[in-house]
């Protein structure tokens, strides 16, 4: 069999770089998922843990990061994640032990996280005002 069109030719590929995938050239970017905010994940760095779920030892600041409900009424169900907001700060062992744990039930590990989440959404708001308040120096008086 002969050709009939021609072979379309590119440009090499520049060293170093990696090819992409074919459903990367398909899709392109992703889409952001639903509930997505990354200031309020970013409210959650460099917390303290706020979980501190008893018998566990928390593991410090430096291993705490956005803990998401774990139930649909805030919005998680089957493989997505609940929205951004529903977050609380935690450290790894609080976290692994809320997500995976056998100590406590389905029930308590609720109660747990909701007591964390009321305590900490007051101050996560005040936190995110603050940041986004405008800046006074500028305006001559």
């Amino acid at each position: 069999m002969k050709r009939t069109t021609p072979l379309r030719r590119s440009a090499p590929m520049a060293r170093g770089t990696k090819p992409m995938k074919r459903a990367q050239m398909r899709r392109g970017r992703p889409k952001p998922r639903a509930g997505h905010d990354p200031k309020m994940r970013k409210a959650c760095e460099g917390q303290r843990c706020w979980l501190i779920l008893p018998g566990v030892k928390c593991a410090g600041r430096d291993t705490v990061v956005p803990c998401h409900a774990n139930w649909g009424e805030f919005g998680k169900g089957g493989n997505l994640k609940a929205h951004d907001r529903f977050t609380v700060p935690g450290c790894m062992n609080c976290h692994r032990e809320l997500d995976h744990g056998k100590r406590f039930t389905r029930a308590e590990r609720y109660e747990f996280w909701t007591s964390a989440y009321r305590a900490w959404a007051p101050y996560r708001d005040m936190k995110i005002l603050a940041q986004d308040a405008p800046e006074f120096e500028d305006i001559p008086v």
